[in-house]
């Protein structure tokens, strides 16, 4: 089965579903018979982005006293660029993990 589709839309889904699309997918590989890759990639995807989400959120709390201006900028950009580096990578066909959290699963 030809898996790049699922993967584009497991990366894609930073830009409209960030949580909700990786668990459905991670959950539908139970029932489906999709290869191990595509159920690490979205365990990749969701803790992705819930540790960028918690990194942006202690930004926002630290803006208060300036110093977290310039993570929350950063944090904000990597959350932006990765998957869109993802979506690249995956198009070629060359192997992508995530950073951060590649290389826990």
């Amino acid at each position: 089965m030809e898996t790049k589709g699922l993967k584009i839309l497991i990366h894609a889904s930073a830009f409209f579903a960030p949580c909700l699309v990786p668990v459905a997918i991670y959950i539908m590989t139970f029932f489906v018979e999709l290869d191990d890759q595509i159920r690490r990639l979205s365990i990749q995807a969701l803790l992705f982005q819930l540790v960028m989400g918690a990194l942006i959120v202690v930004s926002t709390i630290l803006s208060v006293i300036l110093i977290g201006i310039p993570f929350l900028i950063g944090f904000v950009l990597v959350t932006i660029i990765v998957p869109i580096i993802a979506i690249v990578k995956t198009l070629q066909d060359e192997p992508y993990d995530y950073p951060i959290v590649g290389r826990w699963f």
